[in-house]
């Protein structure tokens, strides 16, 4: 049964060998290309961490797969996108 990452405090698990992916864009031709990195924790069984790539020392935010879900639907409707 997977974890249910609302009962886990997400700030006091270990990040080390998250494998994150990057989302780029803006300065696409520039080496400060903007990136919003996302990676799944380990053994969290649905809890992410995000993070800046041009500044990976600003820290890290972490979700569950239900907070980053009801994020990307209204942000793409508040912007009126189409996925």
């Amino acid at each position: 049964m997977k974890n249910d990452p609302s009962a886990i405090d997400l700030y006091g698990l270990p990040v080390e060998g998250v494998q994150l992916s990057n989302f780029c864009g803006g300065n696409l031709g520039s080496e400060t290309q903007q990136c919003v990195e996302v990676g799944a924790i380990p053994g969290a069984g649905g809890a992410y961490v995000l993070g800046d790539s041009k500044n990976p020392d600003a820290g890290q935010l972490r979700f569950t797969e239900g907070e980053l879900d009801d994020f990307a639907l209204g942000y793409i409707a508040k912007r009126g996108l189409t996925a």
